[in-house]
């Protein structure tokens, strides 16, 4: 049965993930570019400015909102995640070292993507019956495009309710596990014998956790997600920079073996990854599981924000996918290549591959530190992906109702997470990310004239005149 399974999803998983959606989400990302006269690359220092400026302001949100910030660190508690970790990893051995150059170019243009995206949740946000603003790609299609297009809004809520099980919650915490074994058995505190009984411990903490956070609604929500958010990523960027800086030497060769690989992989590989293909399909579609530009799911956080000002706060979707990508990604990739482990290029491989990473430069004392920084990037991803599950299927229900149940459905599903092997769920993750990229980037191009529109207004008047 499994083997049936995996058989349906390979098929599916590289039609959605070949030709026709790298044309589709590079063609959309450059399509908006053009159209918003590269406006991530023209205006980013103003998008720096305006969004790294307004973090560092305390304010209170109204009942039912989060602060922009709150917004910004739920949307990145949600990127932020294990596709930092093992995302690039994998990205890195089964499309070899090119696969990074791809997720840059895919980097660059889906920040225009999500600045889209943000922009338009904003605009076309509702207030539900508790009182909360509620939007996304299901609401800036119902509220901004014909209602012959309006199934849309409800394939994306189907689809995206399905696959936060998997990426959000499942995978997440399958990783954590992962990386806190590591952690023990290099220090002797567990045996192999006993994993399997630490892991269900695990599980059963990490639900408890994951209920008590999301039953507390979205004030609780964004209050732990902007505290745990840049506290993780500064640990991590710190953690990883000392590798950088202690191969230093290595630099050169790296970034030769990315841009070579890129178009030659074999001549980087050995002939391991031969396809330019799949070295450029590894990079966009994990560089999209970890960013989620094209997606739309991070939009669905700042459609919370206490804002008026949907261009405003579209420029923290910029400010996402730089950090998330360009930063943090890279930082991983800087690791694995810099620190001189053998990759087994063509095999697939995970979190292991970055924690060899570390603990080949800085010794195996390194595996508790970075245990803790997976575990913290692995549970802000569950956290924000329970926010996009409630939201897509209160849509879904046309009720607020059903936000509870399925929470406590949610938090529960860490257990099995915790417990079963994933190795087919993580290829699964992935044909659903697909799949709810779909009609959401049919969405933002039927809708990029208003995204053009809304910038035009905000540069010609407010805040953005003297930009």
């Amino acid at each position: 049965m499994l083997s049936v399974i995996e058989t349906i999803n390979t098929t599916v998983n590289n039609f959605i993930w070949g030709v026709p959606a790298m044309i589709c989400i590079i063609g959309v990302g450059l399509y908006l570019s053009i159209r918003t006269g590269f406006l991530q690359i023209r205006k980013f220092p103003y998008a720096m400015k305006t969004t790294v400026g307004r973090m560092l302001r305390k304010r209170e949100a109204s009942d039912g909102r989060m602060t922009p910030f709150q917004a910004v660190c739920t949307a990145l508690a949600a990127t932020v995640g294990t596709g930092n970790i093992a995302g690039v990893a994998g990205a890195i051995a089964i499309g070899g070292p090119g696969a990074v150059f791809w997720m840059w170019i895919s980097a660059l243009l889906g920040m225009c993507t999500k600045f889209s995206e943000v922009t338009l949740a904003v605009h076309f946000r509702e207030t539900n019956e508790n009182g909360e603003l509620v939007g996304g790609p299901m609401y800036y299609i119902k509220n901004g495009l014909k209602k012959h297009w309006h199934w849309l809004a409800y394939l994306f809520s189907a689809f995206g309710v399905l696959t936060v099980f998997g990426t959000g919650n499942a995978t997440q915490v399958n990783t954590i596990t992962a990386a806190v074994n590591s952690a023990l058995i290099n220090y002797n505190l567990i045996s192999s014998d006993s994993i399997s009984t630490a892991n269900l411990i695990m599980g059963i903490i990490i639900a408890l956790l994951v209920a008590l956070v999301l039953l507390g609604g979205i004030k609780r929500i964004g209050q732990v997600a902007e505290k745990l958010v840049p506290f993780m990523a500064v640990f991590y960027i710190i953690l990883a920079l000392g590798v950088v800086f202690l191969n230093f030497s290595r630099i050169p060769y790296v970034f030769s073996s990315i841009f070579k690989g890129a178009f030659t992989p074999a001549s980087v590989t050995g002939g391991a990854v031969g396809s330019f293909f799949m070295s450029m399909k590894k990079g966009v579609s994990r560089g999209i599981f970890s960013n989620e530009a094209g997606l739309g799911t991070g939009s669905i956080a700042h459609a919370c924000a206490d804002t008026r000002k949907p261009v405003k706060q579209g420029f923290f979707g910029i400010f996402e996918v730089f950090t998330d990508t360009i930063v943090i990604c890279t930082l991983t990739a800087l690791v694995i290549l810099c620190s001189g482990i053998p990759v087994s290029y063509g095999a697939a491989a995970g979190a292991e591959l970055t924690i060899l990473g570390f603990t080949s430069t800085y010794g195996s004392w390194v595996s508790v530190f970075t245990a803790v920084a997976m575990c913290c990037f692995a549970f802000s991803t569950i956290i924000g992906w329970g926010l996009y599950g409630a939201r897509c299927c209160e849509f879904l229900f046309s009720s607020s109702r059903t936000t509870k149940p399925f929470m406590i459905l949610y938090s529960l599903v860490a257990i099995l997470g915790a417990t079963v092997d994933l190795g087919l769920l993580w290829n699964i993750a992935e044909t659903f990310n697909g799949l709810m990229a779909i009609p959401n980037l049919i969405a933002v191009f039927l809708l990029s004239g208003v995204v053009v529109k809304l910038v035009k207004e905000y540069f010609t008047t407010g805040d953005g005149k003297d930009a």
